[in-house]
């Protein structure tokens, strides 16, 4: 069993098994729904089955170094080489990106939006895994750099044909708004390279040798990866794509994009920007501190003037990262632990928010908040889980977002040697007064939403409890309201149990990033 723990073919199994399923799904006749369908839902439970196997073989007593370790030639021209490995930072995520895909797909089943073509969008969604899992593994500059962008594509086609009203301008949105700060983080990398002597891509001997670097070379470096990174989080003032890539996104592109997509870049600040150049990462700290709790009251605020659910729930997406950001900021080890568990924590609390959202979109054929009520009385199993949702997103203690949030802001009294504690201090206070705008964003929306009377033009559906068949666009019998069916039933229990279970437990977490982090932030000098 010792040569399975060491085994490297783990992880690319893993990372490009939806792949294959995307080449069978290529030979599914589009007519075919079912088929398409069910080879989508076994490429997905395989890949969890991977991750699963990781799970069993990873060394947690070594959380701190990297595992599953592969190395091979790939592009020595650029000396660039497929290296990846898997840590306690990158891992809750590497498995968070399988279980939210083939809980979604499950969700899918039953829920294609239009225009259809399930062949067409399972595929992307494929592929989309390949790109998120990739990304958490790579452990080459170019690598990353390439999984990085492969979630680009897919994320892009899937606003823009699946998406609402104003799709297009939505994806263009996102596209370029991506690209542009990939571009920048691109330049980069390169400065990067050239500057520790043009050796080699890989990130663990550019955190051995990126300290050497002269500091004001560093500051510069790192100002490219901060505009990509903090385009993907996303950070004020590049956030505006978020709520309108969100609002127009079907459900399952929003819960993938809140989920998996928006970690991409604060996973990069934790194992590239902060490690490689930490000189740099200290005189930019307070200046991403100063964004991040911007972020937070600014996220909180525009929540409070939304008339529609999911542009409300993305706007807290902004508020909810800032949290994140404000303890990788703090450039200390409890700070970034609260940061990663912050990033899962978010990953379930608001993938469930946009379920709940797709789900009363495709019942009430509307998300104005002014339209809808009443959602406790029609559909009580909907109503009481939305309601759970909306504590765990408010940091109620018990529930998983509690412990994402408060440690983020607890860091901040005390930061990394050499920052100014003052500064971070006035943060502190700050952040902590967008918590009370969360409560209040968040209850105002379940009490709109889900108490009182439903309104007239929805208050003669009858509530039904059977699974009732819609068809794939939700355009159901107008006059009956279906409470939870089976399928929400499947794709909800798992974060709603991973909810409850880290909020309770959330040490399970802790030990595993941790060693991690503390291990990233070896190469700080006090």
């Amino acid at each position: 069993m010792e040569m399975l723990r060491d085994a490297n073919w783990v992880l690319s199994v893993g990372t490009f098994l939806p792949l294959a399923g995307v080449v069978l799904l290529l030979g599914v006749p589009k007519a075919n729904e079912q088929m398409i369908k069910m080879v989508a839902l076994l490429t997905s439970i395989a890949t969890l089955a991977v991750g699963i196997f990781t799970l069993t073989k990873f060394d947690f007593d070594k959380a701190g170094s990297m595992q599953f370790v592969a190395e091979h030639e790939w592009i020595p021209l650029i000396k660039s080489s497929y290296l990846i490995g898997l840590d306690g930072i990158s891992l809750p995520l590497y498995i968070l990106s399988m279980v939210i895909t083939l809980l979604v797909v499950i969700y899918s089943l039953n829920h294609v939006p239009d225009p259809g073509n399930p062949k067409a969008f399972f595929i992307l969604m494929l592929v989309l895994q390949t790109g998120m899992a990739g990304t958490f593994i790579a452990q080459d500059l170019i690598l990353f750099f390439v999984f990085f962008e492969l979630v680009l594509l897919p994320m892009y086609f899937m606003i823009g044909v699946w998406g609402g009203e104003n799709r297009q301008y939505a994806s263009l949105k996102f596209f370029l708004y991506t690209m542009f700060g990939s571009a920048l983080m691109l330049v980069a990398f390169l400065a990067l390279f050239f500057k520790t002597g043009a050796e080699s891509f890989s990130i663990p001997f550019l955190v051995e040798n990126g300290g050497a670097i002269a500091r004001n070379v560093q500051i510069w470096i790192f100002a490219g990866m901060f505009v990509g990174f903090a385009v993907k989080v996303p950070m004020f003032p590049f956030h505006t794509w978020l709520p309108d890539a969100h609002t127009q996104a079907p459900t399952q592109g929003s819960v993938i994009l809140a989920a998996i997509l928006l970690k991409l870049g604060t996973y990069g600040f934790v194992r590239i920007a902060i490690p490689i150049l930490p000189e740099a990462a200290k005189a930019w700290a307070p200046y991403i501190g100063g964004l991040a709790v911007i972020g937070i009251i600014y996220g909180s605020l525009g929540c409070l003037a939304q008339t529609d659910m999911k542009r409300l729930i993305a706007f807290s997406s902004v508020a909810h990262m800032g949290f994140v950001m404000l303890g990788i900021s703090t450039l200390t080890s409890f700070g970034m632990t609260a940061a990663m568990f912050g990033m899962v924590a978010h990953g379930l609390i608001t993938g469930m928010l946009f379920f709940i959202a797709g789900s009363i979109k495709e019942r009430y054929h509307t998300l104005e908040i002014k339209r809808l009520g009443g959602v406790l009385k029609q559909l009580p199993h909907l109503g009481w889980i939305f309601g759970l949702c909306c504590m765990a997103s408010l940091g109620l203690p018990g529930l998983a977002g509690f412990w994402g949030e408060f440690p983020a802001i607890l860091s901040a009294y005390s930061p990394a040697p050499g920052l100014n504690e003052t500064v971070f201090r006035v943060y502190m206070v700050i952040a902590a007064i967008g918590t009370v705008f969360a409560a209040a964003y968040l209850l105002w929306l379940f009490q709109r939403v889900a108490f009182g009377e439903p309104k007239p033009e929805f208050a003669g559906a009858a509530h039904g409890h059977g699974d009732h068949s819609h068809d794939d666009h939700g355009q159901g019998d107008s006059h009956a309201l279906e409470d939870v069916n089976k399928f929400e039933w499947i794709s909800w229990t798992p974060l709603l149990i991973a909810i409850i279970v880290f909020g309770l437990m959330p040490n399970l977490l802790f030990k595993i990033i941790d060693p991690a982090v503390q291990g990233v932030l070896t190469g700080f000098k006090g």
